[in-house]
């Protein structure tokens, strides 16, 4: 009999045929876990049936399937939040993987700061097997909400210095303010800038993810980084900008105030 979940892992998947393995994977790291968890897989696209999900997955209890007929990973992303029970909530991609204690550390951070958002470094999974960590922007340790938006210097200059797949995330907080953006590339931009926009929290020096390089890898491939993918990350960066604007103005309007 399974404990309820303290954590709710949200995976979109096109349930690709060179991505299944990868999935498999991602389950067996899942349940070395040493916290409780529950796995929403969002299959998204025409082609992404759900009756090709690897048999023990489906057979979890622990697993909710929540399949979509249209494609669109943000879409899909958002209304698995639908189907979470858990207090917190985090992101991980279909061919990514997570160190036994990436839910744990989080969670127990969380709870002990009361903070809405608690992240971990990632690393880059090597084809070789090699771990290489990546020095995001964000310096480690807390931050107040609007903070790490100002560790980005311009959506010329890249992505946001925060990535989404690091977030331990309160439920109630994403259901709030966060979601994906109505976006088909960058969603996630969108994500980071509205949790860490409306509030704080902490980056821990631990890695909590393993970011898989291969080369299937959507975001590698040369025609990810067009106008669209630009367009997403000015809009993100600009949602940023303006959710710091605000706080600074509410704060000046009312200084009193807790």
């Amino acid at each position: 009999m399974h404990h309820p979940p303290k954590v709710a892992v949200i995976t979109p998947t096109g349930l690709a045929s060179n991505r299944r393995r990868y999935l498999i994977d991602l389950y067996n790291s899942l349940c070395e876990q040493d916290t409780t968890w529950e796995w929403i897989i969002a299959p998204n696209g025409r082609r992404a049936n759900p009756d090709r999900i690897p048999a023990a997955l489906a057979a979890d209890p622990r697993v909710t399937i929540c399949a979509r007929p249209d494609p669109g990973a943000a879409p899909a992303r958002n209304t698995s939040l639908n189907y979470v029970t858990a207090p917190f909530v985090c992101y991980v991609d279909d061919d990514d993987l997570l160190p036994p204690d990436s839910l744990s550390v989080r969670y127990r951070r969380a709870l002990d700061t009361g903070l809405g958002w608690v992240a971990g470094l990632s690393a880059d999974l090597k084809k070789n097997g090699d771990l290489h960590t990546w020095e995001c922007a964000t310096p480690v340790g807390p931050h107040d909400a609007g903070d790490v938006w100002t560790f980005w210097d311009s959506p010329q200059d890249g992505k946001p210095p925060l990535g989404h797949t690091m977030l331990l995330t309160r439920t109630e907080l994403a259901r709030a303010y966060a979601g994906h953006g109505g976006l088909t590339k960058g969603e996630d931009y969108v994500y980071v800038m509205s949790i860490t926009g409306n509030s704080a929290g902490e980056l821990l020096p631990e890695v909590v993810y393993h970011y898989r390089h291969h080369h299937g890898q959507w975001t590698k491939q040369p025609t990810y980084r067009d106008r669209a993918e630009y367009d997403a990350r000015t809009f993100a960066y600009n949602q940023g900008a303006a959710l710091r604007q605000l706080r600074e103005q509410a704060a000046a309007a009312f200084p009193d105030a807790a």
